[in-house]
């Protein structure tokens, strides 16, 4: 049930959007779903191969710079295009290529295999000649073996014998994609490579490009074969590519096996042998020995991560279609992350930000925490960059993450809505402890997590000051980025506070619990008793306030002195904000971009009572535009949290097809990775109500009136729990792992092994 996702389109606005929905990715290697013919349009397809974490370094141009703004920024870039296949069908004054927009489309299908983890095209087309042929591509880049991109195609005749002429490329003149009139996308520095070498080395093609100033390199070996009989080959090298020709008739059912293997030099110095070893491993695996490979793996993936759905199978074929490209774009080598496109485009020019830890994290710690940890030793790995952010900010002490990044160093050029959302180290600090709260992973605290409550905590001793025995956080950016350079952001204060209570609370843990290490990363940090009281007192002493009139918790000192916007006379076509008028005009309004209170209240939901939680989230629901993607989900989370599943539901709705239904009007740039984990997060968080706390987990679960039942798994300290919620019952079983107990609804439960807890 629901675990393909198909296309019968051939519609040229339909195709550019699936260059994001069908593409295939590991983690390492993202291809974009590009037409192996190619499409007429060139100027509006993104044709797009990634490596994860690979990037140029290009320089930052300002009208007026001042101090500390960043001189250069990382690109994410396009490299070396292995997609390409030409089928020409015919001969002489007859011969014709193969295209969606040549010939005639008999039947057409695509398909993603979600279940399988690769991609496939089905096509019955007729020449103008009246020649006829199925012809069916498959691709997928392997889990198992990061490095491969694999695509295998099948010729079948239908009308008689067929000249058949296969041209296979591997190019590597690649440039990215540029549009100048949207933000989002990047508008300068298209062309970032350069070929180094470029050869034909036995029956590989290889190319080897490097980057202009990030003394980067990538390398691809490419190898095509046909199993046709009396087959004859050709092969071309050029300047900045490699075509490899096969002609043969088609008498007979062929196939086309075109494997590419692709690594970059900050994971292999030789790159050309390492390209050899991988192929030479997997020379004698066919294309099926190798989708069954990714059938095991996912099988892995799905028994722990799959959630179902009675009642919607448009819902339920969207929550797997988002956890699938989660999966496909999670960095698995600590070395890179998640960025806000995945690997399915080049968006926001392929940087990570605070998207990962807060809406992408919950998932995978939840379900697969290697992934998790993975993701979090990243940002260790940038660790010493963000001390020199600090520092470079005007800071003593602490770690000032980077509000957007590849390599570790500040990207964003509008620092109103970048570096001053300071908030970003503390969202790391809260993903750091979230992920010990379900793990109880003591062995990561000591080599990286203590190290990273403890810099970002400091943090907070540099830019907060105490007033009036209260203790303030000025000039900083919240979630909200229609709300800029405040005083006393109440998510950025909350958020500061629980990283200064956990940044104490996780060395005293750590000194009891292993005394000799705690001397030795005591000495390493140069963290001492005064300090820790220091983290205790800012946290006691946090300004979080209330509105007395209101009841709700104001987003800043100032948010509700301002006017609200004219949302009433504001047209449609005016949204989002941020594309129709200036920062300033925004910034004069009370009107919000994007959950901030809201968020801050799901997050850390237990310093506020009901009565707050529930009037902020009416007060602010009627000021917010969702102009962001990561907005909706959020307040359905919430809408849950109080009681109102009717508007929690319609939230959801607006998150979990955002992509496959294109609602935002920009998914052909790349996939809006933070609000799929979104999506997983309105089911387990906002209806299952789960919260990760000290005391263990809790949940408030309920049942949208649409649905006749929900399932997930979780893991949690070792355990795999799965849980089945229908409107009368809510079913608990451990499935493997020590008993223990949880809160439902504020009740203690014990749950064993094999013993399922049935609470109505």
């Amino acid at each position: 049930m629901s675990w393909k996702i198909q296309s019968h389109s051939t519609e040229l606005e339909d195709l550019l959007i699936e260059e994001s929905l069908f593409f295939t990715g590991n983690g390492y290697l993202g291809v974009r779903g590009n037409l192996e013919e190619g499409l007429d349009e060139l100027d509006k397809t993104i044709r797009g191969t990634y490596i994860n974490g690979f990037y140029d370094i290009v320089p930052i141009t300002y009208g007026e710079k001042q101090f500390g703004f960043p001189d250069t920024q990382q690109r994410l870039l396009n490299v070396i295009d292995a997609q390409s296949v030409e089928i020409w069908v015919g001969v002489g004054n007859e011969k014709e290529k193969f295209s969606l927009t040549n010939g005639t489309i008999l039947s057409y299908v695509r398909t993603l295999h979600l279940e399988a983890g690769y991609t496939e095209r089905k096509i019955h087309w007729r020449s103008s000649f009246g020649s006829e042929v199925i012809i069916t591509f498959k691709r997928l880049t392997s889990f198992i073996r990061k490095e491969l991109f694999y695509q295998f195609i099948t010729l079948e005749p239908v009308t008689g014998d067929i000249p058949i002429k296969i041209i296979s490329t591997l190019n590597g003149n690649v440039t990215n994609f540029t549009d100048q009139n949207d933000p989002r996308v990047s508008s300068g520095n298209a062309k970032r490579l350069q070929v180094e070498k470029i050869e034909r080395l036995d029956n590989n093609n290889y190319i080897q490009l490097n980057t202009f100033a990030s003394n980067l390199s990538t390398a691809a070996l490419s190898t095509t074969s046909v199993s046709a009989e009396d087959v004859s080959y050709s092969h071309y090298v050029g300047k900045e590519s490699i075509t490899s020709t096969a002609t043969f008739k088609l008498t007979k059912k062929v196939h086309v096996d075109k494997r590419t293997f692709y690594i970059d030099s900050r994971h292999e110095p030789n790159l050309l042998a390492r390209l050899l070893t991988v192929k030479n491993e997997l020379e004698s695996l066919s294309f099926e020995e190798i989708v069954g490979q990714q059938k095991d793996y996912l099988q892995s993936f799905w028994k722990h991560t799959d959630v179902t759905i009675s009642g919607n199978d448009s819902i339920q074929e969207a929550v797997r279609f988002n956890l699938f490209h989660i999966l496909q774009s999670a960095g698995t080598d600590s070395i890179s992350s998640i960025s806000a496109k995945g690997l399915s485009g080049e968006g926001y020019e392929g940087h990570y930000f605070w998207d990962t830890e807060i809406y992408l994290l919950p998932i995978l710690t939840m379900t697969n925490p290697h992934l998790a940890k993975q993701l979090l030793l990243y940002r260790y790995s940038i660790l010493e960059k963000a001390k020199n952010r600090a520092k470079e900010m005007g800071h003593n002490r602490g770690a000032l993450f980077p509000w957007r990044t590849i390599s570790g160093t500040e990207c964003s050029a509008y620092y109103p809505a970048g570096t001053a959302q300071y908030h970003i180290s503390a969202d790391i600090a809260h993903s750091y402890i979230q992920y010990f709260l379900a793990t109880d992973d003591w062995e990561f605290m000591k080599l990286a997590g203590i190290e990273v409550l403890v810099e970002t905590a400091r943090l907070w001793l540099e830019i907060g000051h105490f007033y009036k025995g209260a203790f303030h956080i000025d000039a900083v950016t919240g979630p909200d980025e229609y709300t800029c350079i405040v005083n006393n952001n109440y998510y950025t204060n909350v958020m500061a506070k629980q990283n200064l209570y956990w940044a104490k609370k996780a060395c005293y843990l750590l000194q009891q619990k292993d005394e000799i290490y705690w001397n030795k990363l005591k000495q390493k940090i140069a963290i001492n008793d005064k300090e820790l009281q220091q983290f205790q007192e800012a946290a006691e002493c946090m300004y979080l306030p209330v509105d007395d009139t209101l009841q709700i918790n104001p987003q800043d000192d100032t948010f509700l002195q301002k006017q609200k916007w004219d949302f009433a006379n504001t047209p449609k076509n005016r949204y989002p904000l941020l594309l129709h008028y200036h920062p300033l005009t925004i910034y004069r309004y009370q009107v919000c971009k994007q959950a901030d209170t809201v968020l801050a209240h799901l997050l850390v939901e237990d310093e506020q009572t009901e009565k707050v939680i529930e009037n902020s989230y009416h007060y602010y629901e009627q000021v917010t535009t969702h102009d962001s993607s990561l907005s909706s989900c959020v307040f359905g989370i919430m809408a849950a949290r109080i009681g109102r599943l009717d508007r929690a539901y319609d939230y959801f709705l607006q998150s979990a097809r955002l992509d496959l239904d294109n609602t935002h009007g920009n998914t052909k740039d790349g996939l809006h990775m933070a609000n799929m984990g979104g999506t997983w997060m309105g089911i387990v968080v906002g209806f299952a109500g789960m919260r990760v706390k000290e005391t263990g987990l809790h949940f408030r679960p309920q049942v949208p009136k649409a649905w006749e039942e929900y399932t997930f798994h979780l893991q949690f300290k070792n355990r795999l729990i799965h849980f089945q919620i229908t409107e009368e019952s809510f079913n608990i079983n451990l499935v493997n792992g020590e008993p223990l107990s949880i809160y439902v609804w504020d009740k203690k439960v014990k749950v064993q092994y094999e013993h399922s807890i049935v609470l109505v």
